[in-house]
């Protein structure tokens, strides 16, 4: 289900079908080997799935490059891929492969999704429609098939390009067995049927919405796709879906709007909402017990579920069964709010080197702050230093032409080692932080800066946080403001600005955001707190290298950069 001029339309799945029949016959009719490298380089829309399954069905391999990607970065893979086709989403993409297409040395084909583009004359260059005429052929049809009763579940299925936090990215190399194995492993945690409607929002360059999909997909779910990922709330409103994978900077920011808007509401609305949510919450902790619910408090909660909290669950369109969600620490209090309001968060624990899913949560019987126990197939240990480690059917091959990467890490009885930091408690895995972003202050104490970046984004006035300390006395914190609730509050305060610059220079605005800081951060170890802090008046991005494509913060960037703010929190002691 796509939107095509406002409005929402549905592909049957034999007219699919037919789209990727015909896009499999137009890549063989381009010279597409069986084994070959193809690329897509575009955001997420339906010609994207179509083309990932077409160059599977050619017994080719896929290779997502990360639409926010700049040119270096996708340059980068293209050529160490040797890819020959690669598929692009919009204008931006197409002038950015434009940036080095004169000089690549394997690219002879850049197949344009979007038919408004300007292809600027370049022969190399064709319209998707154009491409798919190419593949109306019956012969050509026929050895496609001949091609897909060739492929074998050893048979490399795709390169999923790490985000590289520290150097160079890696491609993980993923074979078809792997993704059978998650689909498995999915059905006794993660079951879904052909009534759920799936809502693709994370990139599928990514490989936690690429596994959801591939599974959805092979279970016949309907699958939705927004215009824009700005767009995601009112689509899901029109669309009503039932499942969808998240990240949990989209619960952190719904959860900020609502609690904004309960602050300003009547008191009688704050303490109608301060008791549903209580009712919720009591009816949740029963739910994970794997308790009934007593009458009373079950009458509670059905009026409470009348009066308020479909009303929160019309939000994300007031179908929403399961939110599966990875990808960062969830603020243990907000995963309760959301299954207190009858919104499933579904926390789990994965990589791309292990096909997404490690761990995760069942449905419904959730301990907050973890991400669950070992799903089918998967073994997990802790190893030296407390590093979690994997082994199964779902863990990756290698690093595509990376022997020595591989080499470090895997251990020599076969585990693959996460650089994840966790503990086991009754069987639950709970992450502790990233191994290698650990920080150790002047004074020996350790601290994780993922804690305190997600104890601090919680603010509905916070975007981004880093946190800075390792080798020094204690915490500082570069802080992105959320500018739009930020200029409402200036507002509504008679603050004037001309510029976000100025507006974060104002001893008034300071002073606001050292008050919610120290709100935020009251719960927190006194070595683990943010001594001081700097506003900053533009965030962090991947164009500016501050973040890698999965939102990851480059740490080592982002200290040299500002080294010079950084010295000036700690020059006044």
């Amino acid at each position: 289900r796509y939107k095509d001029g406002g409005a929402w339309k549905d592909t049957t799945w034999l007219d699919l079908g037919e789209h990727i029949d015909r896009a499999a016959a137009a890549l063989l009719a381009v010279g597409v080997g069986e084994l070959e490298n193809v690329c897509i380089f575009a955001p997420n829309r339906p010609e994207w799935s179509v083309v990932d399954y077409a160059i599977l069905s050619v017994r080719a391999v896929s290779v997502p490059i990360h639409a926010t990607n700049t040119a270096r970065q996708a340059k980068y893979i293209l050529d160490e891929t040797e890819a020959r086709v690669v598929f692009v989403g919009s204008q931006a993409h197409y002038d950015r492969v434009l940036e080095f297409l004169p000089e690549s040395r394997f690219v002879e084909h850049v197949i344009v999704f979007d038919p408004a583009v300007d292809l600027k004359s370049e022969p190399r260059s064709a319209f998707y429609s154009d491409f798919m005429t190419r593949g109306k052929s019956a012969e050509l049809l026929e050895k496609v098939r001949a091609r897909m009763e060739r492929i074998e579940s050893a048979d490399l299925a795709t390169i999923i390009y790490t985000s590289g936090t520290t150097g160079e990215p890696k491609g993980v190399m993923l074979p078809h067995s792997n993704f059978m194995a998650a689909f498995v492993a999915h059905d006794t945690r993660l079951a879904v049927s052909e009534a759920d409607v799936s809502m693709c929002f994370l990139p599928l360059s990514h490989v936690f919405e690429r596994t959801w999909a591939f599974y959805c997909a092979d279970r016949g779910l309907t699958i939705v796709f927004p215009d824009h990922p700005a767009n995601i709330v009112p689509c899901m409103q029109q669309t009503h879906p039932t499942v969808m994978c998240a990240v949990p900077r989209f619960y952190e920011k719904i959860y900020g709007t609502i609690l904004h808007r309960i602050e300003h509401a009547p008191w009688y609305r704050k303490r109608m909402f301060r008791w549903a949510m209580a009712a919720g919450a009591k009816a949740s902790r029963l739910r994970r017990e794997r308790r009934d619910l007593p009458l009373l408090p079950g009458i509670r909660h059905a009026l409470a579920r009348k009066l308020v909290l479909k009303k929160l669950q019309s939000i994300t369109g007031g179908r929403i069964r399961m939110f599966p969600c990875a990808g960062a620490p969830l603020s243990q209090h907000i995963e309760e709010f959301f299954q207190a309001a009858g919104l499933n968060v579904v926390m789990g624990y994965g990589l791309t080197e292990t096909t997404a899913t490690v761990s995760c949560h069942e449905t419904f019987h959730f301990r907050p702050g973890t991400v669950g126990t070992p799903i089918d197939g998967v073994e997990v240990r802790i190893g030296d230093g407390g590093e979690i480690q994997v082994r199964g059917a779902t863990v990756m091959t290698g690093y595509y032409k990376k022997p020595d990467a591989t080499a470090e890490v895997m251990t020599e009885d076969g585990w693959f080692r996460t650089g994840d930091a966790g503990v086991f408690e009754d069987g639950i895995l709970i992450i502790t932080d990233r191994i290698k972003d650990l920080m150790k202050t002047s004074c020996g104490k350790y601290v994780a800066p993922q804690l305190i970046e997600t104890t601090l984004g919680n603010d509905h006035y916070i975007e981004q946080v880093s946190a800075i300390g390792d080798l020094r006395k204690y915490v500082t914190a570069l802080i992105v403001p959320a500018f739009e609730a930020l200029e409402a509050f200036a507002r509504e305060h008679g603050i004037t600005w001309i510029s976000h610059e100025e507006l974060i220079r104002k001893p008034e605005i300071v002073k606001f955001y050292e008050d919610r800081i120290a709100l935020q951060q009251k719960d927190l170890a006194d070595h683990e707190k943010v001594k001081r802090f700097r506003l900053l008046p533009l965030p962090f991005s991947q164009e500016t290298g501050e973040i890698t494509a999965t939102l990851k913060l480059r740490r080592k960037f982002i200290v040299e950069k500002y080294r010079t703010i950084i010295d000036a929190l700690y020059a006044v002691d």
